[in-house]
């Protein structure tokens, strides 16, 4: 499947895209339909005022991530997506604060998500022309 029409016009691949944008916005989902036990997870990791930030972060996420699928302001799309992960990413998954039995998990997804982010600020450069 090719989809190079797409890069002739500056927008980058929409298969890319749409796998970028669709993987996110299915965790944005997950967040929302266990918003509670989102929330108290956050808590739990010291998170402060987590009954509003879990929900801000999570429409950061889905909407940077619709954004990124329709390449619908891309820039801010993709800063929103990113905005996320930053925020997200240190708070949640602290591989270097956890015991022995979590470290592996909150390392890998800490790393998930850092790959993540990587691609976030692609689609942010890319948006911006550079």
């Amino acid at each position: 499947m090719s989809d190079s029409s797409d890069t002739a016009n500056g927008e980058p691949s929409l298969l890319g895209r749409v796998l970028f944008a669709g993987g996110l916005a299915a965790l944005a989902i997950r967040n929302l339909t266990n918003l509670e036990g989102r929330v108290a997870y956050a808590d739990a990791k010291g998170v402060p005022a987590a009954d509003r930030l879990v929900p801000a972060a999570t429409g950061l996420l889905l909407g940077g991530s619709l954004g990124i699928g329709t390449w619908t302001f891309p820039r801010l799309s993709g800063s929103s997506v990113a905005a996320f992960f930053i925020g997200v990413t240190p708070l949640m998954h602290d591989f270097w604060a956890v015991d022995d039995d979590a470290r592996d998990q909150e390392l890998t997804s800490f790393l998930q998500n850092v790959t993540l982010l990587g691609a976030a600020i692609v689609f942010i450069r890319w948006a911006a022309g550079e």
